[in-house]
């Protein structure tokens, strides 16, 4: 029965196993085929590494293909990457007189083997109007238009579709820009050249000039949620306090993993226009080649420097050569443009009776003052209270992403007090976000009223690394009530635009302190200034002449050894009649009067009424209810003057297309430099966990990286920064990177084998089953 079953069984079996091993033979043969087919992929894959690759890979790289050093950008190819471009700069700057004219030269090289467009975002002097954009193709220069922004982003974008090489160029805060150039080629540089004016700095017999390098990363507070009305019904609103952060966030290398780039060449033609004295430079080695007795030819001694710091010149007239007044004019279009300055003489009964001071000192203890700059800043704040006088009374905030303030209220300037304060300021230690606002509110409206008699100041001490300066500068209008606000910048890459902008709206003046040598000298020019009362009630008149319009408006108050500074936009091509400044100093009344057709003939004057006016109307943006209207006015100065505004853009355009139709162009930033002295670990490391209130494991963040790899495939241009900014501000690419191609390659070959192995077994198995059942039943 047992044999009889068996027998059974097995013979229909038998009878099917040429079946069972075709079906084997067809597997081993499809396993054949699709080993074929991956080979050939990878092999394709693989030449797309060199001159053959396919179009929808041009461009791309994998860190195993950089034979150098190289900054890479996650691409939408999975583990493609795409390449920074690389930037050199030249600047020229020409000064005559109290006028500076700049030219900016950047090449933008591509070293991949593709078609980029690269975006570099740069900065510039907050004062500069700038009105020329040059692109340069082999030997020709392609002029830029100006344009309402909106039409010159539409201009471009089309060609950079058309395949034309563009270059456009915008500004997102009057002291930050951004290039963009589209359509450059395989191994290939383009040049453009941007221009602006701008007029120079003077204060306490000192000339000087300052260009910034480097844009320093921004700290921007998280978006606000707030409930809003909606008519009937309730709901919640997001309030951005920084809307473009996009746009002046840009990726920065970590100087303890790669070299300094953005080599930067400077030259500077000085023109006083008196006998100079000393000319001297804070933060570079210079040559000063010696013109004449009015001018100075001054280069950077080594030739190139990375953009990572500002450059700072400042010279001296010859004793008893400084001029104490000026004016300049300029006739365009039927209309007169002047330039004035008017520095008014110390009054010294003034000083006698320097009233009583209520200083509120605010210091910035974030990340990014992490270094020297907090070093500066506590040496600078520690100097400043020693100098109070027993009758003074004081105060102390500190701010990181958190505020703090040190005494409950204004205390007495007591030797005591004194000391006690320096303690806390000497054990101050740089961390966390910056979180301005709080501190600055807590200064102006937490301190109590004003005493009779007294003057209130606010000493604002900090590097100004933020993005919402509107935010601040709000506060400062609507809040500052009698006070002045003082700003002193720290460190080797300020955000000088607000520091500026804040002390011009609090009446106050703005103090620069680059390094540590500094610190008693510009203190000392900002304790003579806190010493002295401003001259207020300025105000400029015309006597037998039309003005159309003067800025600033209003006048600033003064401090000891500032100039009147104006520019006046008057009606007719040479008018004659008289400029009158008059204002007062305590008590005492001061004027002085000038004759319009003694005027010096000058350039770009009117370029600078033009940027002057343009901020007037920024400043008061917060008081205007339409703000299409606001945009409007600021559209027309901009479009006469032929100036980049914050609604008007650069744009040029070759009209000849260069990339083959159907190459892509690949999108990337040019990387910035830390400014100098910048701890990166403390700017980005608590960036990273306050901006985003979590503390990121390392697997987070090695998802998080992947995650902006993924994004940064669909977003645009705008937001590469942004997306690489919220995986720690640093895509950390490793040094190597597995063979995945390979790899894959290997498994599938090594799968191939286990089934035909085990195939081989089966078959063997089967066979040898089938003869042991025969041998039983031969027994049987």
């Amino acid at each position: 029965m047992f044999v009889d079953t068996e027998i059974g069984a097995t013979t229909p079996r038998r009878q099917h196993m040429p079946y069972v091993e075709y079906l084997l033979v067809a597997a081993l043969v499809a396993v054949t085929i699709v080993l074929f087919f991956v080979m050939g992929f990878f092999s394709e894959a693989s030449a797309e590494t060199g001159q053959d690759r396919p179009q929808h890979f041009a461009g791309y790289v994998r860190p195993n293909d950089m034979g150098t050093g190289a900054l890479l950008f996650p691409s939408k190819e999975p583990g493609s990457f795409v390449e920074a471009p690389r930037l050199a700069t030249d600047v020229q700057i020409d000064v005559n007189g109290p006028i500076l004219r700049t030219r900016v030269t950047q090449r933008f090289q591509n070293p991949s083997k593709g078609w980029v467009e690269g975006t570099y975002v740069f900065p510039l002097p907050e004062n500069a109007a700038v009105d020329t954009l040059k692109m340069q193709i082999g030997d020709r220069f392609i002029e830029g238009e100006i344009k309402a922004r909106e039409e010159a982003r539409k201009v471009y974008e089309e060609a950079k579709a058309a395949g034309k090489k563009t270059a456009l160029l915008e500004q997102q805060r009057p002291n930050i820009f951004t290039n963009q150039v589209a359509n450059i080629g395989p191994g290939e540089t383009i040049i453009v050249q941007i221009e602006y004016q701008s007029s120079v700095h003077q204060s306490g017999g000192e000339f000087s000039l300052r260009f910034p390098m480097v844009v320093a990363p921004r700290y921007n507070p998280d978006p606000i949620v707030e409930t809003v009305d909606l008519d009937p019904n309730s709901g919640y609103a997001v309030r951005d306090p920084v809307p473009d952060r996009d746009k002046i966030t840009a990726p920065v290398l970590d100087p303890a993993e790669n070299a300094k780039i953005n080599p930067v060449t400077l030259t500077v033609n000085l023109n006083a226009g008196f006998p100079i004295g000393t000319v001297t430079t804070s933060f570079h080695e210079t040559d000063v080649q010696t013109v004449d007795d009015m001018a100075r030819k001054i280069t950077l001694k080594n030739g190139g420097v990375p953009a990572d710091r500002d450059f700072e010149l400042s010279w001296q007239a010859a004793a008893g050569k400084a001029p104490h007044a000026g004016l300049f004019r300029q006739t365009i279009d039927g209309k007169t443009y002047l330039l004035g300055f008017v520095t008014p003489p110390a009054d010294e009964a003034a000083t006698e009776t320097t009233p009583k001071r209520e200083v509120v000192f605010v210091i910035d203890n974030s990340g990014s003052m992490a270094g020297k700059s907090i070093e500066q800043a506590r040496e600078s704040l520690a100097l400043a209270i020693s100098k109070l006088r027993p009758e003074d009374r004081f105060n102390v905030i500190r701010f990181d992403d958190t505020t703090s303030v040190h005494f409950p209220s204004l205390v007495q300037a007591t030797p005591d007090k004194r000391e006690d304060a320096i303690a806390f300021v000497r054990g101050l230690a740089a961390e966390g976000g910056t979180e301005m606002l709080p501190a600055l509110e807590a200064a102006l409206r937490t301190q109590g009223p004003i005493e009779p008699g007294a003057l209130r100041q606010v000493v604002f001490l900090t590097d100004g690394a933020i993005g919402n300066e509107a935010q601040l500068f709000e506060e400062i209008s609507r809040n500052r009530g009698d006070a002045r606000v003082f700003t002193v910048g720290i460190g080797s890459a300020p955000n000088t635009h607000f520091m500026t902008k804040a002390a011009e709206r609090g009446r106050g003046t703005f103090t620069l302190i680059g390094s540590e040598d500094q610190v008693a000298a510009r203190m000392g020019e900002l304790f003579d200034k806190l010493e002295n009362p401003a001259m207020t009630d300025i105000a400029v008149t015309f006597d037998g002449a039309n003005a159309l319009d003067i800025t600033p408006n209003p006048m600033p108050d003064l401090y000891r050894g500032e100039p009147v500074v104006l520019t006046a936009q008057l009606d007719g091509a040479a008018p004659a009649g008289k400029l009158q400044i008059t204002g007062k100093t305590g008590d005492q009344p001061w004027r002085v009067e000038m004759d319009i057709a003694k005027a010096s003939e000058g350039k770009g004057i009117a370029k600078l009424w033009a940027r002057r006016k343009i901020d007037d109307l920024e400043a008061n943006a917060y008081a205007v209810n339409d703000q299409a209207v606001l945009d409007k006015q600021i559209e027309t100065v901009a479009l006469a003057h032929h100036l980049v505004s914050r609604v008007t853009s650069l744009v040029a355009i070759d009209v000849t297309p260069s990339r083959p139709a159907g190459e892509p162009v690949a999108s990337t930033d040019v990387p910035l430099n830390l400014p100098q002295g910048w701890d990166f670990e403390k700017v980005f490391g608590e960036k990273t966990l306050l901006e985003g209130q979590r503390k990121a494991t390392l697997e987070q963040a090695e998802e998080q990286a992947m995650l902006v790899a993924d994004r940064m495939a669909a977003a645009p241009t705008a937001r590469a920064a942004s997306l690489i900014a919220e995986a720690g501000n640093q895509v950390n690419l490793p040094q190597t990177a597995t063979l995945a191609d390979r790899y894959i390659l290997i498994g599938l070959m090594l799968l191939a084998i286990a089934v035909m192995a085990a195939s081989t077994f089966g078959l063997w198995r089967w066979q040898m089953r089938g003869l042991i059942l025969e041998a039983r039943s031969r027994v049987q």
